[in-house]
């Protein structure tokens, strides 16, 4: 048995489960923050509103909705919508809210690029490295493309953050209709391919 083998196959899941768990855990990580800090505001609300429900957070149930492709149309059912109400400081959410992202995004570059100036790690394992770090810098280019061109639909603000197998996507209003909730669908569907399914939208005043 080559046991040089066996050393340069455990070192290179290493490194691979190493990026899985940068890339994945540590954004699902940081959607559940931002999920529960968008839960704390509504519930700090509701004190002050007797005549609201539990809390102010509400899903909306979005059926039949129409996407827009270049060809063709189709029709997507039951996405949800979580409604929150408004605050005085909506921009500073949304600054905010990017600037953690991203902070996290270069630290996880940062992290890799300390791997690949390891003199312990082989060429292999730095080719790996190498292709994790060109899929973050993607990842983030399509957050950027798809940010811009949801406030060019007429949003004032919008924030986007990537899971393993979903996107989260809040945007600044108070009552999406359904022909917008497309036009965020068929944005994040074609330019981060992800399923419609997977593409979870929330709204922030």
């Amino acid at each position: 048995m080559d046991l040089k083998k066996i050393k340069f196959k455990t070192g290179t899941a290493a490194i691979y489960v190493l990026a899985l768990m940068l890339v994945g855990l540590g954004y699902w990580n940081y959607v559940s923050t931002e999920s529960n800090n968008i839960q704390t505001v509504a519930e700090t609300q509701t004190e002050n509103s007797e005549d609201e429900n539990l809390g102010d957070a509400q899903f909306v149930s979005s059926n039949d909705v129409t996407l827009e492709t270049k060809s063709t149309q189709s029709t997507e059912t039951s996405t949800e919508i979580v409604k929150t109400e408004s605050t005085n400081k909506s921009n500073d959410y949304y600054e905010e809210s990017k600037l953690q992202r991203d902070t996290m995004y270069s630290q996880t570059l940062e992290t890799y690029k300390e791997m690949l100036n390891n003199s312990n790690v082989s060429e292999e394992q730095k080719a790996i490295i190498t292709q994790e770090i060109t899929n973050v810098n993607k990842e983030k280019n399509a957050i950027m493309v798809c940010e811009n061109l949801i406030t060019t639909k007429g949003f004032s603000n919008c924030v986007i953050f990537v899971n393993t197998d979903s996107v989260s996507v809040v945007v600044e209003d108070d009552n999406l209709k359904s022909e917008e909730i497309a036009q965020i669908q068929n944005i994040i569907s074609r330019e981060m391919n992800a399923k419609v399914e997977n593409i979870h939208i929330m709204t922030k005043k």
